[in-house]
């Protein structure tokens, strides 16, 4: 679980624009911003890792909810999704390419985010077959069934509890998830589970927030503060 964290810590910040302190104190002496067009990602880096980090939505931002809500097919991909994601491609190409040349020994590409920056975490995925992992957190459904088949890295998908955001865009609408899921339960523990367990755990979870008056319970269970303190407890 500590792996777990540790990406969800990094998918949190990257919700920052200041952030070199916070990377620092995880272990990367290096680290940039790139931001187009509201379109953010984070790249941190030591020696043994370079991590793609994506910015999820900010409800405030325009940008972040037209792509979430652009749910057309583009290629294969969510085009809100791919469109934000196309923005930075470049840059972040150019920039891990640059850091990579700094030393002859290679280093591993992680690709993490939250939410919508779940979604382009994913969709990088497809553009940087050699990572060795992506780590989502709260991400929609950002590509198309036969696309989803193509993925080469491994995807780690948590999703926590009754959070709403991973149940769109619709699958009958032609989206799919790709990865394997790692399901937050009610207690706040990494499950395998099974459709039917993990409704009647999702029913804990609606009555538990019933009972505390918190209307919005699928909401709730998007925090990327809820991520985080359920994995810091590493169960």
């Amino acid at each position: 679980m500590a792996e777990y964290f540790h990406f969800a810590t990094i998918a949190r910040i990257a919700y920052l624009d200041n952030a070199k302190r916070q990377f620092k104190k995880l272990g990367y002496n290096e680290s940039h911003l790139i931001d187009i067009d509201g379109a953010q990602a984070h790249i941190a880096a030591n020696q043994e890792r370079i991590v793609i980090a994506f910015r999820g939505t900010e409800p405030t931002e325009w940008n972040d909810l037209k792509a979430d809500l652009y749910a057309f097919h583009d290629r294969g991909f969510h085009k809100g999704f791919h469109t934000e994601f196309l923005k930075l491609y470049e840059a972040i190409n150019d920039l891990i390419t640059k850091i990579a040349d700094k030393q002859e020994k290679p280093r591993q590409l992680f690709i993490t985010g939250h939410s919508l920056g779940g979604a382009m975490a994913t969709v990088a995925g497809f553009y940087f077959p050699e990572a060795e992992k992506i780590y989502t957190f709260g991400a929609p459904r950002a590509c198309s069934w036969s696309k989803s088949k193509t993925l080469l890295p491994e995807h780690i998908r948590v999703v926590n509890n009754n959070d709403i955001v991973p149940k769109v865009p619709f699958v009958w609408i032609g989206f799919k998830h790709t990865g394997n899921l790692h399901y937050l339960n009610f207690y706040g523990n990494v499950r395998n589970m099974s459709k039917w367990q993990r409704f009647k755990d999702g029913w804990r979870g609606r009555w538990k927030a019933i009972k505390k008056k918190v209307p919005f319970d699928g909401f709730y269970d998007h925090s990327m503060n809820e991520y985080c303190r359920f994995l810091e407890d590493g169960k």
